[in-house]
C-alpha cells in the first residue's frame, strides 16, 4: 500500500498560494515522486455587516465587508527520501 501525503493550503491572497503550489511542484519534480494537484477546492466567503453610524440613531446604512479564503489540496506519493 503506498502512503500519499496530503497538503492543505490556504490563503486570503490566491496569487500568493498560486506561487507556493508552483514552488512545491517544482520541489517534487526534482524528487522524482508522483503528485496530484493542486486541487482547487471552494473559496470560503467570510461576510461581515456593520452599521455606518456610531450612535444607532438616523437613517440605517450598512457596510459590508468581505474575505474570502482560497484553498488548494496537494498530494505527493510519500517515499523513503
Amino acid at each position: 500500500m503506498v502512503q500519499k501525503a496530503r497538503i492543505r493550503l490556504s490563503s486570503t491572497d490566491q496569487n500568493k498560494l498560486n506561487d507556493i503550489c508552483g514552488q512545491v511542484k517544482r520541489m517534487v519534480k526534482k524528487t522524482g515522486v508522483r503528485m496530484s494537484g493542486p486541487v482547487p477546492l471552494p473559496t470560503k466567503k467570510l461576510k461581515v455587516p456593520t452599521r455606518k453610524s456610531p450612535c444607532g440613531e438616523g437613517t440605517q446604512t450598512w457596510e459590508k465587508y468581505e474575505m474570502r479564503i482560497h484553498k488548494r489540496l496537494i498530494d505527493i506519493d510519500a517515499d523513503e527520501r
